[in-house]
């Protein structure tokens, strides 16, 4: 039980740095000893250690000796040379006695090697604690690394009736502040946000993240006629911006990535769109809209995670959300993985869903 306690401590450290650490995985890591934390840490931005470096200086910084000592860490331990130096060597050099783990890494330079050397080092290694959390906090970089696509987070705000605006557009605001703000911390945690080239238009977003202290996830607009003006208000993110345009989409100059993806019946091919954005190191991509990015991210299965917020009020006539041609075959539904995890935020309720295909590889 004690190994299931501080492996949550390290899984809590991972979510901090959800959000900050593209290309890399998001990686927490404690330092224990007589059931007493020495030291924890997170990684880091790119360029920045990683947190089982983070975690023994910390201790070290304490003066707290090592020796004997158990690492907590979510994801094995970097045995090669990157932009900062192995882990395994902090870890051998400290004193640590024993390392347990969640996962093993999936990069082809790692699967398990880190752990043989530490084995080799003489320090006891046990692999598998809490694996499910530990998977799912690192699953965008999982899914990249094996598939070549991003985790992808769809969000939207609905009445009861399933509206996301009235007739003429208006949606401000649908839901209270108190959910408003929740979706700015998945602004924050989500590497890059995305956004169909109507909702640019009517809503011009800025697309940022406004909780202090926070980061702005990278600006994505699925933009097939490359119609995005010098205008828009995702150009005074702090991120320069992704325009995902057809192959065949005039030649214009913007302050943007123009990124070009062939077409298909609808507009851009949604799956080649998402592994662009995969490998430029946009391992989770949050959705925001409108209804038919929604729809061809659902349609295409290629959504993970569903946040919806269901705001106390009903809008006859409005507009529906996702909507689409009707499903014939309840066998073509799309699943979710047992109940909705469900939060209140003021006076809406936030509903986060699991889809099967997702739980599975979990």
């Amino acid at each position: 039980m004690s190994d299931e306690r501080w492996m949550r401590q390290a899984v809590e450290m991972a979510r901090r740095g959800l959000g900050l650490t593209a290309p890399n995985p998001s990686v927490g890591a404690v330092v224990v000893s007589d059931g007493q934390m020495l030291g924890e840490g997170h990684t880091r931005p790119v360029g920045g250690p990683h947190a089982e470096r983070i975690a023994i200086r910390d201790a070290l910084e304490k003066g707290r000796d090592l020796h004997g000592a158990t690492l907590y860490a979510t994801l094995e331990p970097c045995c090669h040379q990157g932009r900062t130096p192995p882990c395994t060597d902090a870890i051998i050099d400290s004193g640590i006695a024993r390392v347990v783990v969640g996962i093993v890494d999936p990069f082809d330079a790692m699967q398990g090697k880190s752990l043989q050397l530490l084995r080799d080092a003489g320090i006891e290694v046990e692999l598998g604690v809490l694996a499910s959390e530990c998977a799912r906090v690192v699953r965008g970089f999982t899914r990249a690394i094996t598939s070549g696509l991003p985790e992808v987070t769809c969000k939207a705000a609905i009445t009861l009736d399933g509206r996301i605006a009235t007739r003429s557009g208006e949606s401000k605001w649908i839901t209270g502040q108190a959910a408003r703000t929740h979706g700015h911390c998945l602004r924050h945690e989500h590497d890059a946000i995305l956004v169909g080239s109507g909702t640019l238009r009517v809503d011009n977003p800025k697309l940022t993240c406004r909780l202090a202290g926070g980061s702005d996830p990278v600006p994505v607009v699925l933009d097939t006629e490359f119609r995005t003006q010098p205008y828009a208000a995702i150009f005074g993110s702090s991120q320069r911006p992704v325009l995902l345009v057809a192959e065949d989409a005039p030649e214009r100059e913007l302050p943007a990535d123009i990124v070009r993806i062939p077409r298909s019946e609808r507009g851009l091919d949604i799956e080649a769109a998402l592994r662009a954005l995969a490998a430029r190191g946009l391992h989770r991509v949050l959705a925001e809209g409108g209804a038919g990015v929604h729809r061809s991210l659902l349609e295409a299965r290629l959504v993970d995670n569903l946040c919806v917020f269901i705001a106390g009020m009903i809008l006859p006539g409005g507009q529906s959300w996702v909507g689409g041609e009707p499903i014939a075959d309840l066998g073509d539904a799309l699943r979710f993985k047992g109940p909705p995890k469900v939060t209140q935020l003021g006076d809406d309720v936030l509903l986060t869903y699991l889809l099967q295909h997702a739980a599975e590889e979990a």
